[in-house]
């Protein structure tokens, strides 16, 4: 009979206590869970069992949008994987402080850790845990507008996660592939990923937690309204904010408040519209979420414009500049300038109008969105976009007429400044 020694007696319990804490948050019953949690993080000497009780409360803040203390959980557990001096544990603690800072919006850091995530020389643990890295790394490019690096990184991802067999991975990948070709308006693309991800649900994803589900419906919520099918946006939008509110998914609740009053708008429903934007924003600014902050805020603006009180669209406008501006996030700042050029078109004052309009070829310039064969703008209206290997984008039907020996953006970076 083997008796086991004190350590390894408290590493059992740690375990078990760990294990009860997970029973109790799948079956709703979250504080509770983060209870349980909570003392095994205060009375448990074993590193490793910290580290995983740790693990289980940064995903936990992250899904109720408690996003500092999700931040804080991750240093914690960055100073316990050092204790522990085993690389996987630090790539895995350092992915948890980039995925925390890339809720909290702070793209630039969250890029930094991900960079020290990629760097580091683990084992396979670490290399599994890459496509994720490549997934947050996506998002944080994308919130600053840097389109073909956002690419580069999704595609790395779903590499990853096809090398694995990751099927989730693979599915929170086509959410955020939606959520790239919606900026960029390619609407058919952004339906199809969410699409593919609601697919990856329904054929593996019995044992999944339901958010994967409410994820890909509310993508393809937001997809079906920019393509006009305002029923079918209506439909997963309800899905996904039944599964948000059954799960206590703050985040996903604000993203579907949003989405619905957006569909409101788009229906010309401006009284529904406004009511559904202030419960979005209250939860976004209650959560830190600065890039939905400036969603909702675009929105109202431009309920105002429909009901012609351009000062009030400008008020809101206002703040919504000062955001994307502090975030850096370029694409928010030139639909600010296209908005302001409406208005003060319509007011008839020229000089603020020239401003904007100037402004905002700048911000198109900067981001390099313009097709690089026709040279009109990307993401000005519904058009077909066609990615190239190196994940500069063009329009489909640029490429399918002039067909191409390499990438005509590339060429014209590499040609040296002074040679031109």
């Amino acid at each position: 009979m083997k008796f086991l020694s004190t350590k390894e007696m408290g590493q059992d319990q740690t375990k078990q206590q760990i294990e009860k804490g997970l029973q109790l948050y799948q079956s709703n019953q979250t504080e509770k869970a983060l209870q349980v949690w909570l003392r095994v993080l205060e009375k448990s000497t074993d590193a490793a069992g910290r580290f995983r009780v740790l693990g289980c409360l940064i995903t936990a803040h992250s899904e109720m949008g408690r996003y500092k203390d999700m931040l804080k959980f991750a240093v914690v557990q960055i100073d316990t994987a050092r204790e522990l001096e085993d690389p996987d544990y630090l790539t895995e603690s350092y992915l948890n402080l980039a995925r925390s800072n890339e809720k909290l919006c702070e793209f630039q850091k969250t890029i930094s850790y991900c960079k020290t995530c990629l760097n580091m020389q683990g084992t396979t643990v670490s290399l599994q845990l890459n496509g994720q890295v490549s997934l947050s790394m996506g998002n944080a490019y994308l919130g600053l507008s840097i389109f073909q690096k956002a690419l580069e990184c999704f595609e790395k991802a779903l590499r990853y996660a096809h090398n694995n067999d990751d099927k989730m991975l693979e599915c929170r990948v086509c959410c955020s592939l939606g959520n790239f070709y919606t900026h960029l308006k390619d609407y058919e693309k952004a339906l199809f990923f969410p699409c593919k991800a609601a697919e990856l649900v329904n054929d593996y994803g019995k044992g999944w937690s339901l958010k994967y589900r409410a994820m890909s419906q509310f993508y393809m919520a937001v997809a079906y309204r920019k393509l006009g099918r305002l029923g079918d946006a209506m439909e997963c939008c309800e899905e996904s904010m039944k599964i948000a509110l059954q799960h206590g998914d703050r985040p996903l609740q604000a993203q579907c408040l949003l989405c619905f009053a957006d569909i409101h708008r788009s229906r010309g429903d401006v009284q529904t519209a406004f009511p559904r934007y202030d419960s979005s924003m209250s939860i976004m600014t209650e959560i830190g979420n600065r890039l939905g902050q400036i969603q909702v805020l675009l929105g109202v603006a431009k309920c105002w414009v429909i009901q012609k009180e351009p000062d009030k669209a400008l008020e809101s406008i206002e703040k919504a500049y000062e955001l994307a501006e502090g975030l850096g996030n370029k694409l928010g700042l030139l639909k600010i300038h296209c908005l302001c050029e409406g208005i003060y078109r319509t007011k008839g004052q020229q000089r603020e109008l020239r401003n904007h309009v100037v402004k905002f070829h700048e911000c198109v310039e900067e981001m390099e969105l313009y097709c690089g064969m026709c040279g009109e703008s990307i993401g000005d209206k519904n058009h077909q976009l066609q990615a190239l290997p190196c994940s500069h984008v063009f329009h489909l039907k640029c490429l399918q007429t002039n067909g191409t020996r390499g990438c005509p953006n590339c060429r014209r970076s590499s040609v040296k400044p002074g040679f031109v």
